[in-house]
């Protein structure tokens, strides 16, 4: 197999991703890391907009797509990658058309589906780095459990009114349920379409999972690990949160014994 020393970029990747490929620490192999990466975003909503978009532009070679929903007039106030002309249209289509327009090199694989636990392990298995960007907690859980078992890096983002978060896993790490290891009472959850929610800070929320997975998978930097990182828009604060990872996890202690 060839090593990514040896492979070479078309000149065309080398205009696209120059300033990847001059910046230092990155380069070459950090694009050709990126190039080789399958990456599957779960959620192509407000969160999995500009990550779907920034992951496109930064050449991430293939992008699987998990959503089961349509595009409606609400979603536009925050969904950027979709537009007034995809309303109705399956959002994993107009996604993938999006996506296309930014990079037509980047393979597209499309769930037009919620994930079960049915389905979670297979969707899951062949990718390298998940991220989650649902607005449910029934889905970050079950994100969380299956990456665990498989091993997987993931990263978890959510957002509410004027506020979000996000989280990483790396294998060894810290998971979900370290911190929070039940979900919420259903009574106790309040859902945007109720409470409302910020357009803009589906963005910046966004691009902090974005950045999260190309440091991964170019393997740059230090990773938002046994960390959660808070954003409260109405102060323009941000507050990380470093924790341990519980050695008595319900999910991670079983899995890592």
């Amino acid at each position: 197999m060839m090593s990514l020393e040896t492979k070479e970029l078309t000149l065309g990747q080398k205009q696209r991703y120059n300033r990847h490929l001059i910046l230092d620490g990155f380069g070459k192999e950090g694009q050709l890391r990126l190039l080789n990466a399958k990456v599957l975003v779960v959620g192509a909503g407000g969160l999995g907009s500009p990550v779907l978009m920034y992951l496109a532009a930064a050449g991430v070679g293939t992008l699987g797509i998990v959503d089961g929903d349509v595009v409606s007039i609400s979603n536009l106030q925050r969904q950027i990658i979709h537009g007034t002309p995809d309303l109705d249209v399956p959002k994993v289509d107009s996604a993938e058309k999006r996506i296309h327009e930014i990079d037509p090199e980047v393979k597209v694989e499309k769930y037009n589906t919620y994930l079960t636990e049915d389905n979670v392990l297979d969707t899951i298995r062949n990718y390298d780095f998940v991220l989650e960007c649902s607005d449910n907690f029934s889905t970050k859980y079950l994100v969380n459990d299956a990456c665990i078992r498989l091993g997987k890096a993931f990263c978890i983002g959510g957002i509410t009114r004027y506020s979000g978060q996000v989280m990483v896993h790396a294998p060894g790490t810290a998971c979900y349920r370290c911190l929070f290891p039940e979900p919420p009472a259903e009574e106790d959850v309040e859902p945007g379409s109720k409470v409302g929610v910020l357009g803009c800070i589906a963005g910046m929320l966004g691009t902090v999972q974005a950045t999260e997975a190309v440091k991964y998978i170019a393997r740059v930097g230090e990773g938002l690990t046994n960390a959660l990182l808070t954003f409260d828009a109405l102060s323009m604060q941000w507050m990380r949160l470093d924790f341990c990872k519980n050695d008595s996890c319900s999910c991670c202690s079983k899995i890592n014994k």
